[in-house]
């Protein structure tokens, strides 16, 4: 049995079959076989690593590298993706060889976070990774929209299909970047491909010549639904622009289905707005993203409370060791090695230190869930260096 990288070529006979069979219906037919080849340049500078015997591909896994936000810093992020098995080879530790080697070097590239969207969480669970917020998916009628039809709202909209538009929607997805903690992009290599298929319409918001907000999505039939993707929006002006427009859909669809993040209020926005808002999580279909820190250097620097407290990191492939974290400067320092003087002190996991960092579990909850001994005087500074925030991961692996 082997471990290696794929060139492009070779993934066409190797992962690509693998994830065909594991996420597609199956068996695949010949005109999915040739949209392989046409796929080929949007993985070109994906990582896909496989584990081979007599000839025979027994597991796949690709890493992406993508830039994520975390707490306010854009840090480099491996994207993990494709992660299948041979269904003759499964369970055999195969895709748990896969993802230490491709983390391994995912990390000595210098990728200091890690996400994806599990087929089981508890099995990533054990690779140190934590749940993340699920998407939000809000349905409603266009004609509960209708007071917005005659409101007079500052800015304006503009209508292109993504062809023509995707420089302004990969421009502002950057802007998202850098200001909301947990957006993630791909890189150009693979982002071009919603340019290239050309298969959504792109609404955008504007004030005073800059773009506010946008969404892409699609009509999928006369009375039909018109389905959006992440409705992105910068403020409350914006957001109203965007639904104004679909408002002007009234005698064309039924309804309209748009994705939120976790902390958008839909309920809100409206007064006689029938919505369903739904975050739908299942096994193997739907799975809520997750996440972990594959190095302690991507807490260094990042906006911190007053705490200051010891923990200790254990039982971690890649996060070991003790440091002390200090913010009592408002940006978060890291010793490594024995404190001065005697702070409180933790013991975490890979994944107790990476669900208080993307703000998804208070330290108690840590505590509670086993992935840490967090007693109440370092939860209270943890609090403070960590204070709760959710994450949204804009991606679309």
């Amino acid at each position: 049995m082997t471990v290696r990288r794929v060139t492009s070529e070779e993934r066409l006979t190797t992962s690509f079959l693998l994830g065909a069979y594991a996420f597609e219906a199956s068996p695949r037919s010949a005109a999915r076989a040739e949209e392989f080849r046409r796929y080929l340049p949007y993985n070109e500078g994906n990582r896909t690593l496989v584990v081979e015997e007599d000839g025979t591909t027994l597991a796949a896994a690709s890493a992406i590298p993508m830039r994520q936000n975390l707490r306010g810093a854009v840090l480099p992020m491996a994207g993990v993706a494709g992660v299948a098995s041979h269904p003759l080879a499964r369970r055999k530790g195969h895709v748990r060889t896969l993802l230490n080697q491709l983390l391994d070097e995912m990390r000595d590239e210098g990728h200091q976070l890690t996400a994806l969207y599990p087929f089981r969480p508890s099995f990533y669970a054990r690779f140190g990774y934590v749940g993340l917020p699920m998407p939000r998916a809000a349905t409603f009628a266009p004609a509960d929209l209708g007071e917005l039809i005659a409101a007079d709202l500052p800015g304006e909209v503009g209508w292109e299909r993504i062809g023509d538009g995707y420089p302004t929607w990969r421009e502002f997805t950057e802007r998202c970047l850098r200001e909301r903690h947990g957006f993630a992009i791909f890189p150009d290599y693979r982002d071009v491909g919603l340019r290239d298929r050309d298969e959504h319409w792109l609404l955008t918001a504007r004030s005073g010549g800059t773009v506010t907000g946008a969404v892409t999505y699609r009509i999928d039939d006369h009375g039909g639904t018109l389905a959006a993707g992440d409705l992105l929006a910068t403020d409350p002006y914006a957001r109203a622009l965007l639904l104004q427009f679909f408002a002007r859909h009234v005698d064309q669809v039924a309804k309209v289905t748009v994705q939120l993040p976790a902390d958008e209020l839909p309920e809100l926005w409206l007064t006689d707005l029938a919505v369903h808002v739904e975050a739908r999580v299942a096994r193997p279909d739907s799975a809520a993203p997750m996440a972990r820190l594959l190095s302690v250097d991507a807490l260094a620097g990042l906006p911190a409370g007053p705490g200051r407290v010891r923990v200790e990191l254990t039982g971690d492939r890649w996060l070991a060791g003790t440091y002390l974290l200090d913010g009592t400067t408002g940006s978060l320092e890291l010793v490594a090695g024995p404190a001065t003087g005697t702070p409180p002190k933790a013991t975490l996991t890979a994944a107790g230190l990476s669900a208080l960092a993307y703000g998804v579990l208070d330290p108690a909850e840590v505590h509670l869930r086993g992935l840490g001994d967090v007693p109440a005087d370092a939860a209270t500074e943890l609090r403070r260096l960590f204070p709760r925030r959710l994450p949204y991961l804009f991606a679309g692996f």
